[in-house]
């Protein structure tokens, strides 16, 4: 049949879902509902019912679905709709047009992750025809680049429900390798209050520039702590939680001494380090180390902070028995272990066992020309393939 997967080329199906998920714009200030919509109508036409949970203000959906038998769990196959913006990039080509160059398909979300959620749908029917014996879950989610927060809500809508997924593959770009565990990320906001002056009097003042950059050093010292002292787990590409500062903001001009100023730093975490004690340090440094002398000048200035984003750490077990079928599903003989964040830290803390297997390499994600290489492509429809065949028996 012309529209079985090769080794090398994903199927017209594929091309076409791939086209049409990428023709949306879903960056995450952006609805997603457009996309979810396309979706849900796509599924009803197979006869399948969508599910959908939103966002407070009613602007960004999830979609959950169950393709064959409704009443037991099955394998989620859970991947996120947003993408990051394109402002500033020097695109080749329309990053919201599919074009195809050297055996590449070049848009934005292409890689990360559109081309997966494209396989997935493109075989829906697959899945149906197979008349499964234990079902696949689609699980598609919102506002995964801005902190893995749109997932939650789908958790919430899946908490009570009777029958949940007994096991997640997150389909982030892996090059098709199973990954088992993949750190955690936590991000704060430190606000500084300063007092104001002309900068000929700077003593008078309080520095909220200084103030952040003060603590913008120590930041620096636990890392270079963490990348000497450790903990380490060598089988991550980073072996070591990271400490990263990465805005500063603050001052108006040169000669007025800044009122305010913000830093805006993160700890990425292996599952076995904890992040929040970190910040603790890092926050009791504020208090204890920056704030007296500025306390000094004027009481009311100091420091505040603000949680950005959280996602837990991964940490499956490698001979989990979702570890097991994925290694067949995706022929590997090995896992892997990474330091990018994804989905799965959320399913775990949630009772579901996952794992990260998917089309591209995360090179690619978030550039200028994102793409995802064809033969990736074709790679997880075998992926999905077998899975038609495992679950089928």
């Amino acid at each position: 049949m012309a529209d079985e997967p090769s080794r090398d080329a994903p199927t017209a199906a594929t091309r076409k879902h791939l086209a049409d998920l990428i023709a949306f714009d879903t960056t995450s200030r952006n609805s997603n509902l457009d996309l979810i919509r396309h979706v849900e109508a796509y599924l009803a036409d197979l006869g399948v019912a969508s599910e959908l949970s939103y966002d407070a203000d009613g602007r960004k959906a999830n979609l959950y679905a169950t393709l064959g038998p409704t009443d037991r769990p099955g394998i989620a196959l859970s991947g996120h709709t947003d993408v990051v913006p394109v402002d500033g990039q020097d695109w080749s080509s329309d990053p919201f047009q599919v074009a195809e160059r050297g055996g590449k398909l070049y848009g934005r979300g292409s890689c990360d992750m559109k081309g997966f959620l494209a396989v997935c749908l493109a075989w829906a029917p697959r899945f149906l025809d197979a008349d499964l014996a234990t079902p696949v879950h689609l699980c598609f989610s919102y506002d995964e680049e801005v902190g893995c927060l749109g997932v939650r809500t789908l958790l919430d809508a899946l908490r009570d429900k009777p029958v949940r997924p007994r096991a997640v593959v997150v389909g982030e770009p892996t090059g098709m390798q199973v990954i088992n565990a993949h750190k955690g990320k936590l991000s704060m906001r430190a606000e500084v209050r300063g007092l104001s002056c002309h900068s000929a009097l700077a003593p008078q003042g309080v520095n909220a520039v200084q103030a952040a950059a003060r603590l913008a050093v120590k930041l620096a010292e636990m890392a270079e702590r963490k990348a000497s002292e450790g903990p380490f787990d060598r089988a991550f590409d980073v072996p070591h939680t990271t400490v990263h500062a990465g805005v500063l903001h603050g001052g108006t001009a040169l000669n007025i001494v800044p009122s305010e100023a913000t830093l805006d730093f993160e700890v990425r975490n292996l599952p076995d380090d904890d992040p929040h004690a970190l910040m603790d340090e890092a926050m009791r440094y504020a208090r204890e180390r920056i704030e007296p002398a500025m306390h000094a000048i004027d009481p009311s200035t100091g420091f505040s902070f603000h949680e950005l984003s959280h996602f837990p750490a991964l940490d499956t077990p490698p001979d989990a028995e979702l570890v097991t079928l994925a290694k067949a599903l995706a022929q590997a003989n090995d896992t892997g272990k990474v330091a990018f964040g994804t989905e799965g830290g959320r399913f775990q803390e949630a009772g579901l066992p996952a794992v990260v297997c998917g089309p591209g390499s995360i090179a690619q994600a978030h550039k200028p020309d994102e793409f995802v290489a064809a033969d990736q492509l074709a790679a997880c429809e075998r992926f999905m393939d077998r899975l038609v065949e495992r679950l089928s028996g």
